[in-house]
């Protein structure tokens, strides 16, 4: 009898319980209708569904792994789609990764700094449950295009992830209309792109397809056929240095060992051209072809006179100094056989026409390749001009054992002012020297230039000195 009342009491309390159960959720079920007019935030009344797994794409140029650098977000957190999620790094590039998916963050698979996989998970989203109608065919769409091959230097990776300074409702914005972030030109602060910039993009891309505006392709130019290169246009040859050039070799060698400087001014010929114009005649006459450099000679001879250590020479030791009492003045000639330096002897005694005359007979032979080895040997200071041929400046070397060489530019109408500041036309210059500067000083070439260059440019000055 006392079990029989035990029972009967327990489902007496059992049934008054689940009575007091059922009345309290029908009053709740009655005061939430009363008050549905009222708008209230429940967290429950976002619904979830399906979890999915955003995989770390292949991001190209063969690299496997990235280093997870930040994290935007943390398990919890409500994202929607282009909304940043992680920076990461490889080693040649940093990328922002962007959400594909509207939803709450279930899971992150790395740490700062730890190794990211491609192709594993990088995040777990929850999608909302409005969405996980659709989700799948989402899923697979963003699957796709992250998992697209690399094109070119950057992969689709790097399209979808780069990193757009933006909030949420602008990203939405642009999502909706098909427009990509990274063609909009930001407006705000540090280039924010604001909402503004995006219905700016919109005005210009509507004008363009009303106007039908179109990039026209590129156009190729013309192919030229390929030329082959394979085929020899002649035949290689040798050719033994011997004669003339093998001297050179040897000289040229010898001369480049020294220790030398340069030194170059500028001269105003104007009447030295004017005085050649009447001596041309009378050199004619003696069947003496006269040009510029038989004055160059002469005047260097004067000069020589005021410095004869110009007109010296050294041993091959540089141990002892010979000065030379004839100016066998040498001239660089350009002759078939190379370049050859004959010299004009004991230019000291002669005049300007003799001078003149025997610079002929040199070319002459030169021209012929006659030239014997008295006219070739015993020089003592050489001249260059290489305004024969068209230059201005020179660094001619020095022709051992002497210790200077001279090199003339071609002479030149130029503009220049007069006493008067006047500008008049002046025919110019340009003379450089080289020395050896173990026995002259820049001081000395200097002198001697000044002192050359004032026989020229008052061709009278030069009478006074002649013998």
């Amino acid at each position: 009898m006392q079990k029989k009342w035990s029972i009967f009491f327990l489902c007496t309390s059992t049934w008054s319980s689940l009575a007091l159960s059922k009345r309290i959720a029908t009053k709740c079920s009655y005061s939430h209708l009363r008050k549905s007019h009222q708008r209230y935030f429940f967290s429950s009344t976002i619904h979830l569904g399906q979890v999915v797994s955003f995989n770390l794409s292949d991001i190209g140029e063969g690299i496997s792994e990235v280093t997870v650098k930040e994290w935007y977000i943390k398990e919890g957190d409500k994202v929607n789609q282009f909304d940043s999620i992680c920076e990461v790094q490889s080693d040649k590039a940093s990328v922002t990764i962007t959400s594909r998916f509207d939803g709450h963050i279930k899971k992150l698979y790395y740490e700062v700094d730890d190794t990211a996989k491609v192709g594993l998970p990088l995040v777990d989203i929850e999608l909302f449950e409005e969405d996980s109608s659709s989700s799948d065919e989402q899923v697979d769409q963003v699957q796709d295009q992250l998992a697209a091959p690399a094109g070119g230097a950057q992969s689709e990776f790097f399209k979808l992830a780069d990193k757009v300074l933006t909030t949420p409702a602008v990203r939405k914005i642009a999502a909706e209309n098909n427009i990509k972030l990274i063609e909009v030109l930001g407006t705000g602060k540090d280039g924010r792109i604001l909402k503004e910039d995006v219905y700016a993009y919109l005005e210009k891309r509507k004008l363009k397809e009303v106007e039908g505006i179109t990039t026209l392709p590129p156009v190729e130019s013309p192919k030229m056929p390929a030329l082959d290169i394979t085929v020899p246009v002649g035949k290689d040859r040798t050719e033994p240095i011997k004669g003339y050039k093998k001297a050179m070799v040897k000289t040229m060698t010898k001369s480049l060992s020294i220790p030398c400087f340069s030194y170059c001014d500028e001269i105003d010929l104007t009447n030295l051209v004017q005085m050649k114009e009447k001596f041309k005649s009378i050199a004619e006459e003696k069947g003496i072809k006269i040009s510029f450099m038989p004055f160059f000679i002469k005047a260097a001879s004067l000069a020589l006179m005021e410095y004869p250590i110009i007109n010296a020479s050294v041993d091959e030791k540089c141990e002892n100094l010979f000065y030379k009492s004839s100016h066998n003045i040498g001239i660089a000639m350009d002759t078939p056989q190379g370049l050859l330096v004959p010299n004009i002897k004991n230019v000291q005694n002669l005049s300007i026409l003799q001078v003149a005359s025997e610079l002929n007979r040199l070319h002459d032979l030169g021209r012929k390749g006659s030239l014997n080895a008295n006219d070739l040997s015993g020089g003592t200071f050489s001249l260059s001009n290489i305004g024969a041929i068209g230059g201005t400046y020179a660094r001619p070397v020095i022709l051992s054992p002497e210790v200077a060489i001279g090199a003339v530019g071609k002479i030149q109408a130029l503009p220049r002012f007069d006493q008067n500041d006047h500008v008049v036309k002046r025919h110019i210059m340009q003379v450089s020297w080289t020395a050896d500067h173990r026995v002259i000083d820049g001081a000395t070439i200097c002198r001697f230039s000044n002192l050359w260059k004032s026989y020229l440019e008052d061709p009278a000055t030069m009478l006074l000195h002649l013998r």
